[in-house]
């Protein structure tokens, strides 16, 4: 059996995950990254992403919609992340109704100043949120098709 190590994945309203992994992969700001047992310790800013985790003595990985937060690694892995939906929780009819609203909201912004516009910004990451669930709800970056 691989090397395990307990990760809890917490969101501002619950321990959103916990268990024991052998794996799991986010998106950093960097790219995405994955981190085992016996990791080099690190404190890394997530950015919005799929979150893998290949849980203790199971062949699939399960899947989750995540927000932004962070990863700290230890022996033991923290991920606080402002939002996660599991893979089956996700309602694509939602997620497409934001990804049209924060659309419109952007189109209605050009010509804006877009480092200081806070609709502009917000409405940036709820399109990537919404995009990222649609996506996570179709098997993420590894679905076919």
């Amino acid at each position: 059996m691989a090397n395990t190590f307990k990760l809890q994945m917490v969101t501002p309203e619950s321990l959103f995950y916990e268990g024991d992994a052998e794996l799991v992969i986010v998106r950093t700001m960097e790219g995405d990254e994955g981190f085992m047992a016996g990791h080099s310790w690190a404190c890394k800013l997530l950015d919005v992403g799929e979150i893998w985790i290949k849980e203790a003595g199971k062949k699939d990985f399960r899947i989750a919609a995540g927000a932004q937060g962070f990863i700290d690694v230890k022996d033991e892995i923290m991920v606080f992340v402002d939002a996660a939906e599991w893979q089956g929780d996700i309602d694509i009819s939602r997620a497409q109704t934001e990804k049209e609203r924060a659309e419109a909201t952007l189109n209605s912004r050009k010509g804006t100043p877009k480092d200081d516009d806070e609709e502009y910004n917000q409405a940036r990451v709820s399109l990537n949120k919404a995009i990222n669930r649609m996506k996570v709800a179709k098997g993420g970056r590894r679905a076919k098709g």
